[in-house]
């Protein structure tokens, strides 16, 4: 793998991040959703509006050369407007978005490592998130220690414990 670098997301990436659900949101090869419908979405903008809300935390992955290349962050809901991945009040929720280019060569993983370290020392115990049946990066998350808790109709919920 290249080297990256993680930094805190700050503010100031709240376009980047909502670059990285559009990616996220757009695993599939086809048919691509345009930007717009994506954030527009009501069941995938609240992962990214209003950034940065207290409880809210994460990593942006970047080139040598600061070019950010993926980024990984999780929200607090709460069960009067939960998201796709909620478990539980007290339970933040993952996104997970890497730019085309580099997938499958390690960002992820570290991102998602950087993530769990970061909830784990804000004192949390479990992450959730939700991923699209067939979405190769349902694997990453097994291999990760996250573990399905409920299955949908086209989408699971996982859940990782941080102890």
């Amino acid at each position: 793998m290249t080297a990256i670098l993680l930094r805190p997301a700050v503010g100031a990436d709240a376009r980047f991040l909502a670059d990285m659900l559009v990616e996220a949101a757009n695993w599939s090869q086809a048919p691509r959703r345009p930007r717009v419908t994506v954030l527009s979405d009501p069941a995938l903008a609240p992962y990214v509006s209003g950034w940065m809300r207290p409880g809210d935390a994460g990593l942006v992955a970047e080139t040598p050369s600061g070019d950010p290349i993926g980024a990984c962050w999780y929200r607090l809901f709460d069960q009067s407007q939960p998201g796709q991945g909620f478990v539980a009040g007290g339970v933040p929720e993952l996104t997970l978005g890497v730019s085309p280019l580099w997938r499958a060569q390690g960002v992820g993983r570290e991102l998602l490592r950087g993530v769990a370290a970061r909830a784990r020392t804000s004192g949390y115990a479990r992450l959730s998130l939700s991923v699209d049946r067939g979405n190769f990066a349902q694997r990453l998350y097994i291999s990760e220690g996250y573990v399905v808790v409920h299955a949908g109709d086209t989408a699971d919920t996982m859940v990782r414990s941080l102890a």
